[in-house]
C-alpha cells in the first residue's frame, strides 16, 4: 500500500480518500450495529449461565461471572416439556409447510390477470386483515368446527396468512409471463405450470414467508391456553414455559426482596424471575436460530433459478 497526495496505491489499484473515508465509515457503522444486534443475545445467555445468586447482584455482560447449569436443569426438569417439544416441533413443521403450499396457491389464481374474480377475492382476503369477529366468536367458530381439544385448531385457522399472500402474489406477478405461455402452448396444465415453473422460481418468497410463519407457529401459546389448556397432550413448549415462569413469579412474589436474597444466599441452588426468562428466552429462540441457515441456501437457489436474461 502506498500512500499519495491524491489517496492511496493499494498495488496497482487506485483508491481515492473519499472511497476510504467512506470504507471506514461504512465498516465501522457495520461493526456497530453487529454489536447492537448480538450484544442482547450474548447477555440473556450469560445470564441463563449465571448462578441466580450472583445475577441478583448485577454487572453481567457477555460472560456468566458464576458458570452454573441449575437453571436449564430447573427448566428442562418438567416432566412434561418432551411431549410439548415434540408438539411444537410437529406444529411448526406440519403448520409452516401445509399454511406456505395453500397460501402460494391461491397467490398463483389471484395472480392470473384471465381469473375473472381476482379483484373481488384479492378485497375480501384483504379486508379480513383490518376486520375480524373477535374473541369469542373466534372461539364459538372454533367450538362448533369441533376444532378445540384437537391438534388442528393449531394449523386449520392460520392455513391462509392474507400479508404472505399479498407478499408471494407480488412475487409470482412479477414472473416473466412468458414462461407461462410458452408451457400453455406446450400443453401443460394450471397444476403443471404452478408445481413445474412456479414454484421453483419463487423459491426465494416462499423460503421468507416460511421463517415468517415457522417463527409464528413456535412462538404461539395462546392459542394453546385458549383451546387446549385442559390437555396436557397438546400443550405446546412455550404454553410449559409460560407456566414454568408464572409459577415462579407467584413463588417470589410473596416475598420481599431482602427476604428473597437472604434464601438465596442460604440456597446455592436457586433461581429467580430474571434467570427463568433469560433461560427461556435461550430455549425458545436457538431452534429457530438454527433453522435461518439451512433457509438462507434456499435464497441464494431460488434467486439462480429466477434469473432470466433480459431481451
Amino acid at each position: 500500500m502506498k500512500k499519495t497526495s491524491g489517496g492511496l496505491k493499494i498495488g496497482t489499484r487506485y483508491v481515492s480518500w473519499g472511497d476510504v473515508v467512506f470504507d471506514v465509515c461504512n465498516y465501522s457503522f457495520m461493526v456497530f450495529l453487529c454489536i447492537v444486534m448480538i450484544y442482547p443475545m450474548l447477555n440473556t445467555l450469560a445470564i441463563s449461565l449465571n448462578d441466580a445468586n450472583d445475577a441478583m447482584k448485577g454487572g453481567i455482560y457477555l460472560w456468566p461471572r458464576e458458570f452454573t447449569l441449575y437453571n436449564y436443569q430447573y427448566v428442562l426438569k418438567e416432566n412434561t416439556l418432551l411431549n410439548a417439544l415434540l408438539i411444537s416441533v410437529l406444529r411448526t413443521v406440519l403448520g409452516t409447510g401445509i399454511s406456505v403450499f395453500c397460501t402460494a396457491m391461491v397467490a398463483y389464481v389471484i395472480s392470473r390477470k384471465e381469473f375473472v374474480f381476482r379483484k373481488f377475492v384479492t378485497i375480501a382476503f384483504i379486508l379480513t386483515m383490518y376486520f375480524n369477529g373477535g374473541l369469542i366468536p373466534t372461539y364459538l367458530l372454533m367450538r362448533d368446527l369441533h376444532l378445540i381439544g384437537t391438534f388442528w385448531v393449531y394449523i386449520i385457522p392460520g392455513i391462509i396468512g392474507v400479508f404472505n399472500l399479498i407478499v408471494i402474489r407480488s412475487f409470482i406477478e412479477g414472473l416473466p409471463n412468458s414462461l407461462i405461455e410458452s408451457a400453455r402452448i406446450d400443453g401443460a396444465g394450471e397444476f403443471k405450470i404452478f408445481f413445474k415453473i412456479v414454484l421453483p422460481l419463487s423459491l426465494p418468497v416462499l423460503a421468507t414467508v416460511s421463517l415468517f410463519v415457522a417463527v409464528y407457529q413456535w412462538n404461539s401459546w395462546f392459542d394453546v391456553f385458549l383451546y387446549n389448556s385442559s390437555n396436557p397432550n397438546l400443550s405446546t413448549l412455550q404454553y410449559e414455559l409460560m407456566k414454568i415462569l408464572q409459577n415462579t413469579n407467584a413463588t417470589m412474589s410473596g416475598k420481599t426482596a431482602a427476604d428473597a436474597f437472604a434464601n438465596a444466599q442460604a440456597d446455592a441452588n436457586t433461581v429467580t424471575p430474571a434467570s427463568i426468562r433469560a433461560t427461556m428466552t435461550i430455549i425458545a429462540s436457538v431452534p429457530i436460530i438454527l433453522v435461518y441457515p439451512f433457509l438462507q441456501k434456499y435464497f441464494i437457489k431460488g434467486l439462480t433459478l429466477g434469473g432470466v436474461k433480459g431481451e
